[in-house]
């Protein structure tokens, strides 16, 4: 893998990872931009004992351009982009809008019992490939491995920034999960803090070892594994299961058969086989309905300084289409309470999946 880091017209760091050694990464960016945006507020709940990002920059954010005004695609000439180049395999850069950033503005106190800081982290667009109507069911074995590698290095780099305390690698795919640009292309976040549902994983965890002295999630991967009935898909590395309290109406877990606390930690033989395994499994979300199910891929790493000993990486993918013409949506139940009911029984899931 040949790695190339450079600068587009604002400051903002863009990476380059390609395949071929001879790759070249000269091409500047030509735009005027504007300055960036300082880093968003931070909030706390103090009820929640959460912290909420105000970030009222992202509101002009790109929606939804048409594909020949698409900022993810190579530049060409006459039309410069957010990837100078003419042509790239993956490619990674700070987002334009970010939740979190390392530009510090004024923080001024609201009042209350809500403190209020910097949000500082980083936010990374992760191009998949150059191809706008591609998606991640259709890359290549080596072009997921290099994406995995992508992902790994990534998470190495923005542990090592200062106030950084978790790193998240992510896909959004489909209008109907929201998103905002169409071309195949993944986010990561480098939050300040601890995420509420990592937090939540991880009490669960200490809880579970002091209680049987083993590791939660290896005891859970462990259990479906020899119960079979929701596994979907699994090879000598990975297993793939509908969870059996699952949340969405399609929610797959893929966890790897060895606990890791990262993508830093897995081999040549590792990545190999999750790529056949993963766009396997896409193309089976697909098929379901006979169109492009809208979902979210969201890979669980354990935290930069806590915690380590009890994660077990994994990826949670999920979809919120129900039926071929149905979505489920965060109605009441779900959005005030975050008390979920999912109507598709996880053992039909998982069937349906399956077959």
């Amino acid at each position: 893998m040949k790695r190339t880091a450079t600068r587009l017209a604002d400051g903002r760091e863009l990476i380059y990872f390609d395949r071929r050694d001879d790759a070249d990464r000269g091409a500047p960016d030509t735009r005027d931009l504007p300055p960036r945006p300082p880093a968003s507020q931070l909030r706390h709940d103090p009820i929640m004992d959460e912290w909420v990002a105000v970030a009222g920059h992202r509101q002009t954010r790109t929606f939804l351009p048409p594909a020949d005004e698409c900022p993810l695609c190579p530049s060409a000439p006459g039309r410069p982009t957010e990837i100078p180049s003419s042509e790239y395999d993956v490619a990674v850069f700070e987002n334009r809008f970010p939740s979190f950033s390392l530009v510090q503005g004024e923080y001024a106190q609201v009042g209350g019992l809500s403190e209020v800081r910097a949000g500082v982290g980083r936010c990374e667009v992760v191009c998949f490939t150059s191809e706008h109507g591609s998606s991640f069911a259709d890359l290549s074995p080596d072009q997921v491995d290099l994406v995995l590698r992508a992902w790994a290095d990534r998470t190495a780099g923005l542990s090592a920034l200062p106030g950084v305390e978790q790193v998240f690698c992510f896909e959004n795919r489909g209008a109907e999960i929201g998103i905002t640009l169409a071309h195949p292309h993944g986010q990561i976040y480098a939050y300040p803090y601890v995420t509420p549902r990592t937090r939540q994983m991880l009490a669960s965890a200490e809880r579970h070892r002091e209680r049987t002295g083993g590791n939660l999630f290896a005891d859970v991967l462990a259990a479906e594994r020899k119960a079979e009935t929701r596994v979907v898909a699994s090879n000598e590395y990975w297993t793939a299961f509908v969870p059996a309290a699952a949340r969405w109406p399609f929610e797959v877990h893929v966890y790897l058969n060895r606990q890791v606390p990262d993508l830093g930690s897995l081999d040549a033989d590792e990545r190999a086989a999750f790529a056949s395994l993963y766009t396997g499994l896409l193309r089976r979300l697909d098929g379901l309905f006979g169109v492009a199910m809208p979902y979210v891929a969201a890979w669980h790493q354990a935290p930069v300084r806590t915690g380590r000993d009890l994660s077990y990486l994994h990826l949670q993918l999920f979809s919120t289409r129900r039926a071929a013409n149905k979505l489920k949506y965060m109605a009441g139940s779900e959005s005030a309470m975050g008390a979920f009911v999912n109507d598709v029984p996880p053992e039909e899931a998982a069937r349906l999946l399956r077959e």
